[in-house]
């Protein structure tokens, strides 16, 4: 810090006794403001640095389970007979389970926080509300399923109560995020948990969500057989009227059938479209991909064909590209049917977060292009596509690279900016260095993964694994053998059970 010396004094200056005093009162304000910055600044790296923040994991040991915690330390003891479930991986409520009679399907449940104390006492049978799209499962946040007399309600995790038990089931929509389905009495209703109240009431015998996002509305049935649309903010977008309400939405149009006749409708219910087609599978602004005489193909709202049915797959992707299949080969066309990239790959995917096409070939590699059709990476495997941080790891040939999302290629320091250690690799062999480029461990393993979000580096050594912490000590010598395994990860000497579906660590 750059100080000014203040005006200059006679050569025989006088004391100023409330001068000084008033130097030292601001010097010492001065000191405490810096000391105050520092330790601001220290805080806000501790919580942006790798493995900081204190989490929780399923483990099982011994063919029994308990719960680690992100430094690998015992929070609670592998002695339970079943799983232990862990509602939020940032918070100690952990729900154990005890007197299970598989026979008759029954069980009890007790929830326990870090310190092994019951909580939570009040409800009986507290659990977690699982919810799946069939590739990884989760528990719904901030919600949890209780039973009284035979019936369920819902608490939040803090023991705050959103129903009373008075509901014959409670379970979530599959696939989608905060909808809760709860029936009674053959009739089901349901739970925005973003909200925490009923926003569809308990009238209805089947309710499906309109897209694969709450966002967007549930397509509800009554007891007259007949369907409508309700919107994630309780409002009733189409009555209750339709013979069926399809899957199908963009841009306040849908897709309805009655009558034994498919329409595009507005949500004023006015008919935009009702010939022309077999099938409407998709809205694309304004057109819309339909089957007809199983081939697909667009047409516009006033029924004029855009692009002929002619097409084994169509899907829309941006602006007039659409991704289309012919002849068993996938290729990307614009809405004048030109081909912009030719039909030669197995898949291609729009990664819209991302804003990019992923195109797999059939040797299992991947093309990737930008928005522009602009091959940008080829014959690359992708190993990591994370959004948050913007930037795709990729594997070209024996090497790993790492891209924004602007095809710039970065170093691992640029994208893993919390990570404490860089993975490098030198004569075949693999090590790591810090941020500043100074070698930490020697790079003397056959294989090695980046450090994960809990601060720890997967080592392979003569065909095992063992673990590094983040200073890169050793902390569990290679020993285990994981050749059939999925995925590498650890925590201190727990590793990832080799099953992707469940976020488990064993021994």
């Amino acid at each position: 810090m750059s100080r000014r010396r203040g005006k200059r004094y006679d050569d025989t200056p006088r004391i100023d006794s409330k001068k000084i005093l008033a130097s030292i009162i601001a010097i010492i304000v001065v000191i405490m403001i810096i000391y105050s910055l520092k330790i601001l600044l220290v805080d806000n790296r501790k919580q942006k640095d790798v493995s900081s923040l204190t989490t929780y994991q399923v483990a099982y040991d011994n063919e029994k389970w308990g719960v680690i915690d992100n430094k690998g330390s015992i929070v609670i003891k592998a002695e339970y007979d079943e799983m232990i479930m862990i509602p939020d991986k940032n918070k100690d409520l952990f729900i154990c389970s005890y007197d299970v009679d598989y026979g008759n399907e029954s069980y009890k449940t007790k929830v326990i926080n870090k310190r092994g104390n019951e909580i939570l006492k009040e409800y009986e049978n507290v659990e977690p509300i699982e919810n799946t799209d069939g590739m990884t499962v989760w528990y719904e946040n901030n919600v949890l399923k209780y039973k009284k007399d035979e019936k369920f309600g819902l608490i939040n995790f803090d023991g705050k109560k959103i129903l009373d038990a008075e509901y014959d089931d409670i379970y979530a929509m599959s696939g989608i995020e905060k909808s809760i389905i709860i029936e009674k009495d053959g009739k089901k209703g349901l739970v925005n948990t973003s909200l925490g109240e009923i926003i569809i009431p308990v009238e209805y015998i089947e309710i499906s969500s309109l897209t694969d996002t709450y966002e967007n509305g549930y397509i509800v049935r009554n007891s007259e057989n007949k369907s409508g649309v309700i919107g994630a903010d309780k409002t009733k977008i189409l009555d209750a009227k339709f013979d069926e309400v399809r899957n199908v939405y963009s841009n306040n149009y849908y897709v309805v059938v009655q009558n034994g006749t498919m329409q595009v409708i507005d949500n004023q219910e006015k008919v935009i479209l009702d010939k022309g087609f077999d099938s409407i599978e998709e809205i694309a602004v304004d057109n819309f991909i339909i089957i007809k005489n199983n081939k697909y193909g667009v047409i516009s709202k006033d029924g004029n064909e855009i692009i002929p049915t002619e097409y084994e797959n169509l899907k829309f992707a941006f602006s007039n590209y659409y991704i289309a299949q012919k002849n068993g080969k996938y290729g990307i066309i614009d809405n004048e049917e030109n081909t912009k990239i030719d039909f030669k790959y197995d898949t291609i995917s729009y990664i819209k977060s991302a804003d990019f096409f992923e195109c797999e070939r059939e040797n299992y590699t991947t093309d990737v292009l930008d928005r522009n059709l602009n091959t940008v990476l080829e014959n690359v495997i992708i190993s990591d596509l994370n959004i948050e941080n913007g930037y795709l790891r990729v594997r070209e040939n024996s090497d790993y690279k790492y891209y924004n999302f602007k095809f710039e290629e970065k170093t691992n320091k640029d994208m893993l900016a919390t990570n404490t250690l860089f993975l490098v690799k030198e004569n075949g062999k693999f090590g790591y260095e810090n941020k500043n480029g100074d070698r930490v461990v020697d790079c003397i393993y056959d294989d090695a993964k980046e450090q994960n979000e809990f601060g720890y580096c997967a080592v392979k050594k003569d065909g095992l694994w063992g673990s590094l912490k983040s200073d890169g000590t050793v902390v569990a010598k290679p020993s285990v053998n994981l050749d059939e395994y999925l995925y590498i990860d650890f925590i201190g000497d727990w590793y990832r059970y080799n099953d992707l579906s469940l976020n488990i660590y064993t021994k």
